[in-house]
């Protein structure tokens, strides 16, 4: 199971690193950028390309990313489900294109019809490269960014993309964008065009270490065509954009198709030269997991990155799999792992004890779940940066305890010791142990037992429902409630359309709900529209938990304003340390593969990017494959 939240996807924008929306430091840092460029007044200069510490692996002139094949032949169709989702994207049903504001369900695919600044690489956890800017002007204290347009960039109309189009774009999206963007442009303090093709951004002393990387991955619409449109309304007319794509047949809820921009006016850019390879893009959309993999198997859609531990297992045993017209591979992505558990609301008096919380977690039995359900594919989930170099680990350096030390009242005593993992259990599903231990800590924090019945402090049943819009997850939840009513607390699921559970979590109107939460290798202020005060009480946005911590807020400050990597990773295991401490969720499991599978007419290049499967953004539609299996594009 993985449903990925994001703040932005398609290519230019990050993954989940950037920006900020307050805490000021008392020294701002120096956003040093080192590497090839133009130097104009001391500390000022010109770039082709932006990351977070100035760092970037390819120089002004490269003509395409090495993990691409440049001659890759355009045409056929690629056709997949949504698995990530920005904005207000829906993962079961879209019924607006418009999904960069909070109402409505969006489509999928809509990113690709827009253009960004800039792109990224695969290659690099945190680059940028020209794509609608060819450059961009930097000033001595970093607050200036002044982005020089390519002439010949078009919208779909013909008409010319300016940067009053840049301009009006990223005021919008501040002013009535989705609450993640409102959020996360915070300290975006002007934005205006001089002339036709340069925008000049400006930051505030707040700016954190990776706003101007959120800028420059940010939609750009056309002002013309939003002069006469509600932008905040949901819409089923496609907006016009300059992408490589645009939005072809749809049904509303049942699949959208992209088709591809044959005169594109970007094709040749660097930063897309072996991308945007197939002719259509369709997006299929299943109410019901099974029955969208019967779908996959009948080749309804033709890629199909798999999620379902028993359906890898034991699913493949089909005519076309067998016959070697459907193909299927494991793949390391070397991608950052998403954050996937239950999500308990604190913004509920039944969650607000960390004792109660705790008594929960010990009742999902991971090991028993992961052993039945899950044919031992998964490892346990225990960190927020979970395998990398940002995940907190034995004792607390003397750096990380410098961090800490000015909470150290208000925070748990484990923060300073080992950081919280889960236990392992006895694998029986029903540990006895951990139960017992759960019971304890439940008595601790004031319930009661009377029979079967656990009450709550306040003398209320405990009472706790799952929410979700699929039962997928309903065999691993089973075996979990049952061990909740085992202690008493009398735990279901409510499983609604997709609609209206956007609309619940909009609303915060829930008692636990699960997701996976888009990682990052390089972490920056968008942590606070995951884990910050301010986005707990935002309605729509991804601090799902309700965290409102004191700490947790002056850490992100940090880890958003760090100068270089050390410093980012001694202030993200701090974090950490206090996010695992606060037991704010119940951590999944997770796999640093991923699973792909696919009827065999496509191709790929010969070298796969460093933090990515490449799948399928850089593969392309092979017409000799299709013929051999008896399939058309």
């Amino acid at each position: 199971m993985s449903r990925r939240l994001h703040p932005f996807t398609r290519r230019g924008l990050i993954q989940a690193g950037a920006a900020l929306a307050g805490g000021v430091l008392a020294a701002r840092p120096v956003f040093g950028q080192t590497g090839a460029g133009g130097m104009a007044e001391a500390g000022e200069m010109t770039r082709h390309g932006l990351s977070s510490f100035g760092d970037l692996l390819y120089p002004a002139d490269f003509k395409h990313f090495a993990y691409v094949n440049p001659q890759a032949p355009k045409g056929g169709s690629l056709s997949l489900q949504i698995k990530q989702a920005v904005g207000n994207q829906a993962f079961d049903t879209f019924n607006t294109l418009n999904v960069y504001v909070l109402k409505g369900d969006g489509a999928a695919g809509v990113p690709d019809t827009f253009d960004t600044l800039m792109a990224s690489s695969q290659d690099e956890p945190d680059a940028l490269y020209g794509l609608l800017a060819h450059s961009v002007h930097i000033s001595a204290d970093k607050r200036t960014y002044s982005f020089v347009l390519r002439r010949e960039a078009r919208f779909h109309d013909g008409t010319p993309v300016t940067a009053h189009d840049v301009a009006f774009s990223m005021t919008v999206l501040k002013e009535k964008g989705h609450p993640t963007f409102r959020s996360l442009l915070t300290e975006l303090e002007e934005v205006k065009a001089e002339g036709d093709y340069m925008v000049v951004v400006r930051l505030s002393v707040r700016r954190n270490r990776d706003l101007h990387l959120l800028i420059a991955g940010l939609p750009v619409f056309s002002r013309t065509y939003w002069e006469k449109r509600d932008f905040e309304a949901a819409t089923l007319e496609a907006p016009l954009g300059s992408g490589p794509y645009r939005v072809g047949r749809f049904e509303p809820g049942r699949f959208i198709e992209l088709q591809r921009v044959a005169d594109y006016w970007g094709r040749d850019l660097p930063v897309n030269v072996g991308h945007n390879n197939f002719d259509r893009i369709r997006y299929d959309y299943f109410r019901d997991r099974e029955v969208a993999f019967e779908g996959f198997k009948a080749g309804t859609y033709n890629f199909n990155e798999d999620y379902t531990a028993r359906i890898w297992a034991t699913g493949y045993d089909f005519p076309a799999f067998r016959q070697g017209r459907v193909k299927r591979e494991t793949v390391e992505s070397g991608a950052a792992i998403p954050t996937q558990g239950w999500h308990f609301n604190l913004r509920r008096e039944t969650f607000a004890d960390p004792r109660i919380r705790e008594a929960l977690g010990l009742a999902f039995d991971f090991e028993w779940t992961n052993a039945n359900i899950m044919f031992s594919s998964y490892k346990r989930l225990t960190s927020y940066f979970q395998n990398s170099d940002n995940m907190a680990r034995g004792l607390p350096s003397p750096e990380e305890i410098a961090l800490l030390e000015p909470f150290r009242d208000k925070l748990p005593a484990d923060v300073f010791g080992e950081p919280f993992t889960p236990p392992v259990s006895d694998g029986s599903g029903s540990d006895r142990n951990l139960l017992r231990r759960a019971d304890q800590l439940l008595r601790d924090a004031g319930c009661k037992r009377e029979g079967n019945v656990l009450r709550l402090p306040n003398g209320k049943p405990f009472e706790i429902e799952f929410l979700d819009f699929t039962p997928s997850l309903q065999p691993h939840t089973q075996p979990f409630q049952a061990n909740l009513k085992r202690l008493g607390i009398n735990a279901r699921s409510r499983i609604v359309d997709a609609s209206q559970y956007s609309r619940r979590l909009n609303d915060f109107d829930f008692d636990i709900v699960s997701g996976a939460l888009g990682g990052s290798l390089t972490p920056g202020d968008s942590l606070r529209v995951v884990y910050g005060t301010d986005a707990a009480r935002t309605s729509g946005s991804r601090n799902l938990s309700g965290i409102a911590n004191p700490a947790v807020d002056h850490l992100i400050d940090i880890i958003g304003n760090a100068e270089n990597r050390d410093d980012l990773t001694v202030a993200s295991k701090a974090l950490d340390r206090v996010l695992r401490a606060g037991r704010y969720w119940i951590p999944m499991w997770y796999r640093s593969e991923r699973w792909l599978a696919y009827w065999d007419v496509f191709s790929r290049p010969e070298t796969r990017p460093k933090h990515s499967t490449g799948a399928p953004d850089t593969w392309w539609y092979d017409e000799e494959k299709a013929k051999r299996i008896g399939l058309k594009g």
